[in-house]
């Protein structure tokens, strides 16, 4: 039996190399996705396959959406607008594109009697933890962006309609995910930066913001085997390295890649590289290491592969 797969936000980074995955594995997937921010080249390679299927929709459309999703086993939310530093210009934009589009889509599970969601979170939603290493049962949350408050929110409303209409639900917090298909982040715009101007590279406050960061397919690696080995009604999990790299040092590893030399890194000043940003990010994996899982990939090879990915090279 095959299992019918709906990925919202399909188009995006992660969620077409979701979608790949899950073909691969001999399911049929329907993508859902506004195509604001996924592109449809990301999908091209699936197209003739007759166990894919897009359809173009907005989760704020919520007629559609409980006729979209009906007759399905599982449902991976991504979709969201995951630009952090967006929420200090555009306060609205995280509470519509995450929150009220996830309320919906659990609305419209609720309706259709469907009960499995896996849904993609983020490290932000701890703020600054002042445990590093930071457990999932770190607390109290206090997100210091509007996106890591929005995924609160989501993390929320997907608890609770888990406890009172019977659903089972897969939450991931991620570190930075990098890798093919990237369409923003430190990489793309060190790479855009150097572009326009290979004597200069401008680094957001001092360089020193250190973070965890994993490569794409230890992600999709990471979310398949917990959905498959975790049963409890809500299973909360961190997806991260081991390890961790600072803004100077991606900086570096984008030169090298670039085959640039005498470049001059230029600082903005400042902890935060921007209002929002969290300076030292590690999450603890150990509760997916207990179940079986480790990642391939530390931090600094995640970064390499993906710049080269980003450079179009092999």
């Amino acid at each position: 039996m095959k299992n019918k797969i709906i990925v919202t936000g399909g188009a995006g980074f992660i969620g077409s190399n979701l979608v790949d995955r899950l073909l691969s594995g001999g399911n049929e997937v329907t993508v859902i996705d506004n195509l604001s921010s996924g592109r449809m080249e990301f999908l091209e390679q699936n197209i003739a396959n007759p166990d894919f299927k897009l359809i173009e929709l907005d989760l704020l459309d919520t007629g559609k959406l409980k006729k979209a999703i009906q007759g399905t086993d599982f449902i991976y939310h991504l979709a969201a607008n995951p630009d952090v530093r967006l929420g200090a210009e555009d306060t609205k934009i995280h509470l519509e594109q995450n929150v009220i589009a996830t309320y919906n889509l659990l609305e419209a599970m609720r309706i259709n009697k469907q009960k499995n969601i896996v849904f993609t979170s983020t490290s932000t939603v701890y703020g600054e933890a002042t445990i590093i290493p930071t457990p999932e049962n770190y607390g109290p949350l206090i997100p210091i962006s509007l996106y890591g408050a929005s995924k609160l929110a989501c993390e929320a409303l997907i608890t609770s309609y888990c406890g009172s209409f019977d659903m089972k639900s897969w939450i991931f917090r991620f570190a930075n995910i990098v890798g093919e298909r990237g369409t923003h982040g430190i990489i793309i715009d060190f790479i855009e930066k150097l572009r326009n101007n290979p004597e200069t590279l401008e680094i957001l406050g001092d360089g020193q913001q250190r973070k965890s960061y994993i490569h794409v397919s230890d992600c999709i690696d990471a979310i398949l085997y917990a959905v498959n080995n975790s049963h409890e009604f809500v299973n909360i999990f961190n997806i991260g390295s081991n390890d961790t790299i600072n803004s100077t040092e991606i900086g570096e590893i984008v030169v090298k890649e670039m085959g640039l030399r005498n470049v001059k890194f230029s600082y903005t000043g400042g902890k935060r590289g921007w209002k929002g940003d969290v300076p030292r990010m590690l999450l603890s994996i150990e509760k997916l290491g207990e179940l079986g899982w480790k990642p391939a990939y530390n931090s600094k090879k995640s970064v390499v592969a993906a710049v080269r990915s980003a450079l179009g090279k092999k």
